[in-house]
Formats: structure tokens, C-alpha cells, sequence
């Protein structure tokens, strides 16, 4: 496994997106860094993290990818690598909060955002990004984050779990390519928080309704079934889930 560590650097995703342009590199390349200042997550809001208590760092992934309806399985296969990396070394259950947050209970240890590059001949090249609250055990800002330290009430091996995830991320790279696409799903929508539970809903516009999240579409829309019995399909910047 080829691991590039940074001192600092804005994104990890657009170090790693930078080296290949000049670069063929290996697959699940890894970069990572103790000190991400211009980090991102979903909806473009920044990702903040406390320097050397964390992890933040970009997996190159490609040549499991070849159709777009199949650009969502990454998302599910990046957010179940990180809950089967930490549930093997610690027995720590965690959720999903789609689209790839990862939660627990109601308070967020980390989130992936994935970027991905699509040739002309339709192969797909993906940078997985992935932070993940450690050792941090101070939130001032961030009332709604916890670490896996608080959680465990130890410090933690941030290497040894980075190398874990992109174990597991690999592993579930093969199950997708072997043809286990449905079951991949099943555990994704088996994880899925607030699946099946009544949960308030915010519309951009600032309109609030109940709903009850059913699922989540091939194309990753989550399915939330309203008041009147009616489903609606909405994508990330277009439905938030408050909790």
C-alpha cells in the first residue's frame, strides 16, 4: 500500500487528484495529513479538524467502476469500510447517515466525500475522502461531533485504523466487483440511520415536514415516504434531515 503523509495541505483529495495528472499511481494510493486547513464535506461546507488528533486522508480508487448508475456503490462501499474498520478493532457499532456520514448515535465521527473522474472510454477513477474524529475530545463549535476517544475512553492508533479502513474499502471493492452489488446495498440500507422512524425533514426554502426515510435510490436519492402515504425521491442539496 503506497501511503503519502503531509505535514499539512488544503485538501487531500486535491493533492491526491493533482498527482494524477503527473502520476500513475497505484490503486488505493493512500495521502494523508495531520493538518487539513481547506477541507470539505457534503452540501460544500467545510470540514474542521483539530491538527494531530484526527484523520483525514484520500484513497485513489478506480477500475471497479465502469457504469454511472454504479457511482452511488462507492459511497456505500467507502461508509460501510470505515463502520466494519472500527466494529473489527474496537466492537464499536456505528451508523450511516446518508449519504456517508458516520454517526453515532445522533452525533457525527466522520464523514467521506468522493470526487470522481470519468474517462471517455467509461471507466470511472475515484478519489474517496474520508475524516474521521480520534482523539479530538474538545467540540467547542460542533455540539452535534464526538471521536472514537470519547467514545472509548482511550486514545487511539490513528495509523493502524487508517490502514484498516482501506483494507476493508479494498475488500468491499472486490465483493462489488465479484457481483455482490445487492447485498452491498442490503447492508448499507441495514445501517441507514432513522430508517423506518417518523423524522423531521428542512427543504431549502426553510419548510419543515415529517417524513419516514424507506430507502435510498439506485442513483443515491433518499426515498422518504410523507404524511399522505405519497414517496418522494430527494437529492443531497435538496432535503435535510434534522437530528
Amino acid at each position: 500500500m503506497n501511503v503519502i503523509k503531509l505535514d499539512a495541505t488544503a485538501s487531500t483529495n486535491t493533492y491526491l487528484k493533482d498527482l494524477l495528472t503527473s502520476y500513475d499511481l497505484d490503486n488505493f494510493t493512500v495521502v494523508s495529513t495531520e493538518n487539513q486547513f481547506a477541507g470539505r464535506g457534503q452540501r460544500g461546507e467545510v470540514w474542521s479538524s483539530e491538527v494531530g488528533s484526527n484523520l483525514t486522508f484520500s484513497v485513489l480508487v478506480r477500475d471497479f467502476l465502469f457504469e454511472v448508475e454504479d457511482v452511488f456503490c462507492l459511497n456505500i462501499i467507502a461508509a460501510l469500510a470505515v463502520r466494519s474498520a472500527v466494529k473489527k478493532i474496537f466492537t464499536l457499532e456505528l451508523d450511516v447517515k446518508w449519504p456517508n456520514d458516520i454517526l453515532s448515535v445522533n452525533r457525527k465521527v466522520g464523514g467521506i466525500l468522493i470526487e470522481n473522474i470519468f474517462k471517455a472510454e467509461g471507466a470511472i477513477t475515484s478519489i474517496v475522502g474520508i475524516g474521521l474524529n480520534v482523539n479530538q475530545v474538545q467540540f467547542t463549535d460542533l455540539i452535534k461531533a464526538t471521536s472514537l476517544a470519547l467514545l472509548l475512553g482511550s486514545q487511539i492508533d490513528k495509523d493502524a485504523l487508517m490502514l484498516k479502513v482501506v483494507e476493508e474499502l479494498e475488500m468491499y471493492c472486490q465483493r462489488l466487483q465479484k457481483g455482490e452489488k445487492e447485498n452491498l446495498w442490503q447492508e448499507y440500507l441495514d445501517v441507514l440511520y432513522r430508517k423506518g422512524v417518523p423524522s423531521a425533514f428542512e427543504l431549502p426554502t426553510g419548510k419543515r415536514f415529517m417524513g419516514i426515510i424507506i430507502g435510498v435510490s439506485m442513483y443515491g436519492f433518499l426515498q422518504v415516504k410523507l404524511e399522505d402515504d405519497s414517496v418522494e425521491e430527494f437529492g443531497v442539496k435538496e432535503i435535510k434531515l434534522l437530528y
